[in-house]
Parts: C-alpha cells; sequence; structure tokens
C-alpha cells in the first residue's frame, strides 16, 4: 500500500509523549534467572536494561500519561479531540483499551479503538489516523503505541527474555493546510506467508462442553520467534522500501535530518543506515534504556528526542516499523511541534 495521493488537508504532528514502567531490571539481573551475562546481551543486541510493568501499574494508565503528554504540548483541551487511536496487540482487556484511555483522558467527544500490527502498529496506526484528518473526517487525533510484552514472555527462555519491555508513546496530530502537510509519504506492507516467524498462538485447549461437544478455552503462549529469520527479514526488507519511498519523493538520504526505526536490534539499526551511508549522528536509539517494547518504540524515542532538544520544528524524518506478521512500513514525515 503506497500513500501518493491527493487530499483534501493536510496533517501536523504537534505534541508528543511517553511513560514507561517504574521497574527497571539490568542485564545482570536477568543473569541471576537465566544463563547470560551484560557483556553477550549488548553486544549482541545493544541492550542493558528494560522496563517491566509492575503489580502498581497498567498499559492502560502509562498509555493515558503518554497521551496527556501529548495533549498538554499540543496546547489542546481534552474534549477537541476527534479520535484516539490505540496501536498494541496486548491490551489490558481482550476487547481493547482505546475506549477506557479515552475515558481517563476526558475525550468525551473522541471515537476511541484498537489497532493490531504488533512492532508496525503505532506506524500503521499513524498512518490511518492522518487519512481521517487528510480526507476532512476528523480535525485531531492522539495515535498511541503501547505494549507489554512481559506478560507474554517465557522468562526461562534467554533467547528472546532478554529483548523486550514495555511501554507506551503517544502522538497528537491535526488537519493543517495541505501545503503544510507534514505526512510526505508512506508505504505499507504485510506478508503473512511469514508470519510463524514472530507470533503469539493460541493454545489448542479443549475442555468437555455437552455431550460430544467441546470447547476451547481462551489461552496463548508465549512469544514464538525465529530470531535469525525476523533479523535478515528486517535488514533486507526495510532499505529496500525505504529506498523506494525516498526515489519516489525524490529526495536523497543525506537530505534525512533522522533516522527513526522500530527499536528492536542495534545491529538492525546500524545496518539500515549503513546501507544509505546515514552518520550514527543521525540514527535515533534508545535501545539500550529500555529494549524492544514493539508499537511503542518509535514514540517513545520520537518523544524523547523532542523534549531533549535534538528534533527541531521542520526537521525531516524517516520512520519504519517492522516486525509480526509479518509486517512493516515507511514513513516520510516532518515534525512541526507547537509554535
Amino acid at each position: 500500500m503506497t500513500g501518493n495521493f491527493k487530499t483534501l488537508f493536510g496533517v501536523s504532528l504537534v505534541g508528543s509523549g511517553s511513560a514507561t514502567p517504574a521497574q527497571k531490571i539490568t542485564n545482570d539481573q536477568l543473569a541471576a534467572r537465566v544463563e547470560t551475562n551484560d557483556e553477550w546481551v549488548r553486544t549482541r543486541t545493544g541492550i542493558r536494561e528494560r522496563r517491566i510493568i509492575g503489580s502498581d501499574e497498567s498499559l492502560s494508565k502509562l498509555s493515558s500519561q503518554a497521551a496527556i503528554s501529548a495533549i498538554e504540548m499540543a496546547g489542546w483541551e481534552a474534549d477537541t479531540v476527534d479520535m484516539v487511536l490505540v496501536a498494541t496487540s496486548t491490551p489490558d482487556d481482550l476487547f481493547g483499551i482505546a475506549p477506557k484511555i479515552q475515558a481517563q483522558l476526558g475525550a468525551t467527544n473522541a471515537v476511541a479503538f484498537d489497532l493490531t500490527a504488533a512492532c508496525s502498529g503505532f506506524l500503521f496506526a499513524l498512518v490511518t489516523a492522518a487519512q481521517y484528518l487528510q480526507n476532512g473526517a476528523f480535525k485531531r487525533a492522539i495515535v498511541i503505541g503501547a505494549d507489554q510484552l512481559s506478560s507474554w514472555m517465557d522468562w526461562d527462555d534467554r533467547r528472546s527474555c532478554v529483548l523486550f519491555g514495555d511501554g507506551a508513546g503517544a502522538v497528537a496530530i491535526e488537519a493543517t493546510n495541505n501545503d503544510q502537510n507534514a505526512l510526505i509519504a508512506f508505504r505499507l506492507k504485510s506478508d503473512g506467508s511469514r508470519g510463524e516467524c514472530l507470533s503469539v498462538p493460541q493454545k489448542k485447549d479443549f475442555v468437555d462442553l455437552v455431550g460430544p461437544f467441546k470447547n476451547q478455552i481462551g489461552r496463548f503462549s508465549t512469544i514464538q520467534m525465529n530470531g535469525q529469520e525476523v533479523y535478515k527479514f528486517a535488514v533486507r526488507e526495510v532499505p529496500l522500501l525505504l529506498k523506494d519511498v525516498l526515489g519516489n519523493c525524490g529526495i536523497s538520504a543525506d537530505s534525512l535530518d533522522w533516522l527513526l526505526l522500530h527499536q528492536a536490534n542495534q545491529r538492525i539499526l546500524n545496518a539500515v543506515a549503513d546501507r544509505f551511508s546515514i552518520p550514527k549522528s543521525k540514527v535515533l536509539s534508545n535501545l539500550e534504556k529500555y529494549g524492544n517494547t514493539s508499537a511503542a518504540t518509535i514514540p517513545i524515542m520520537l518523544d524523547e528526542a523532542v523534549r531533549d532538544g535534538r528534533i527541531k520544528p521542520r526537521d525531516l524524518i524517516a520512520s519504519s516499523g517492522f516486525g509480526a506478521g509479518l509486517s512493516w512500513g515507511v514513513a516520510l514525515f516532518r515534525w512541526h511541534g507547537k509554535s
């Protein structure tokens, strides 16, 4: 799917926010449970520590905190928000958490729903929300990326337990004049034939119901991942798609201000940057502090870089999400901020 078409309005990114759990677990602390060590994890992934939701926290609360920060940065009143879109694969409630967050925000006039696309989720949600604004249906939207992968982790599997963490990030976007459109281009892709490389499948547990009939119990397995195949997928497909989007827009890689990729593995970030000769100073990374927080990685990183002054108004950002599905996408956008 490609985003190159005429729209009635543009879209502007005017606020950001993020929230992470209080519990911080280092590689050395994990080594007390599984056979690993800090050097082994850091050299292979770039991760030093991760945040894990505790008993007094929840994903919906973190999401609300991130959204409130984005609304405050945008200078909005909550009741002026038209849409709350939450990208998550691990909601507190199987029926979705966006309506709960809408209520917690006081966004009484907003429609709210969830979108599931795993590690590509935030990028897919950003593009989805932008369509409502660009066609004139809505004026303001909050887009949240949030996941609690710790709940679906086999904490005795050293190959995967070192990779993931929890968190939430959000952006506030609003409709603007078409000549000020911040979402320059996007492409979204999926390949379900490779979905088993990264999944959380249902458990096939059945119990007697009545007579000869049986009923499946609603349970899921822990994260199932072929790390090598996922890595090869990311370092092959992301550069190809980014090259295509840049080429269609007539934008050179050296004109980018920032490369903002899903924070899965530092080696993937480095490989994509090297492919386009993008200096490390332009590659945004906070992987060492949080690990892979799935749909939350891009908005958390964006918020950090906005708040510490690295990302400035009008900066050109190339972003890519990639992961389970398999799904992946690229978007070119400018950060506007609030003037």
